[in-house]
């Protein structure tokens, strides 16, 4: 049972769907089933009378929030985590296609993700005339649902794993070393453990904009900079200052804000 436990992630195939040289992989498949989640319990707050918005501008808001955090997610890890080797060949950004044919786009980012949310919700919110911090507040307690599946996708895909390991819990993954899983720690914590405090809390500080949004960027930056103890540096970045990475750092500047969005937006 051990064994099988620990050599789990050779024993899944991340291609969910195949016609040829034509893939769907399961990564793929989790973003939509976490959109949907997310879909589906911001729908089931709407018909609980949870909030004053038509479904119609909440759809809309978590649709174009989703694409811009796609598009974030990307330049994010260009700019981030690669930016050496895209600076060389800018079609890679987003040109799935080399001279050896198809090879897909790799790498997201996502703190680049969150920049690309943001802005994006600015934007629709201010053509819609809608508050933002009020509409973020009550979006934001259903996206970590949503980051579970994210997690999980990156499980299936055998990448992001963490850092080698003597614990029994350890998995083997494509290099052959006991690693954490840290995509699992991950899904546990990012996905599930945020969502629940998020979801406790979620009507009880209406009246102050922003808290939600604060907290949800205090809990994430909290557990994904613990989390990064666990985790295999990005080969290309390595440490970037003493034993921390980069998603320590940004995950520290996620937390900064989000105490500065409690305490300085919210009384205003």
């Amino acid at each position: 049972m051990l064994e099988f436990y620990q050599n789990l992630p050779s024993k899944i195939d991340p291609v969910f769907f195949q016609i040829g040289s034509f893939s769907i992989y399961w990564y793929s498949i989790m973003y939509l089933v976490g959109f949907g989640t997310v879909s589906g319990i911001l729908y089931w707050r709407v018909i609980k009378k949870e909030n004053f918005y038509k479904w119609e501008n909440i759809f809309d808001f978590i649709l174009y929030s989703f694409l811009g955090g796609i598009l974030g997610g990307r330049i994010g890890y260009v700019i981030f985590y690669n930016l050496d080797y895209f600076w060389n060949n800018p079609l890679k950004i987003f040109f799935p296609f080399s001279s050896d044919g198809y090879t897909g786009i790799y790498g997201m980012s996502f703190h680049g993700g969150v920049i690309g949310f943001v802005l994006t919700a600015l934007i629709f919110c201010r053509k819609k005339k809608i508050n933002f911090w009020q509409m973020a507040d009550f979006v934001l307690p259903a996206i970590p649902a949503g980051y579970f599946f994210g997690r999980m996708g990156n499980f299936i895909n055998g990448e992001l794993y963490g850092r080698a390991t003597d614990k029994i819990w350890g998995m083997y993954f494509d290099d052959g070393i006991l690693r954490h899983s840290s995509q699992l720690y991950e899904a546990f914590f990012e996905g599930i453990v945020a969502f629940i405090i998020l979801w406790i809390v979620r009507n009880k500080f209406l009246a102050q904009k922003g808290f939600i949004m604060g907290l949800y960027l205090i809990t994430y930056g909290i557990f994904r900079f613990v989390i990064e103890f666990f985790r295999e540096p990005d080969w290309q970045l390595g440490f970037i200052v003493g034993n921390f990475t980069m998603g320590q750092i940004l995950s520290g500047c996620m937390i900064a804000i989000g105490y500065y969005i409690i305490f300085r937006v919210g009384k205003k």
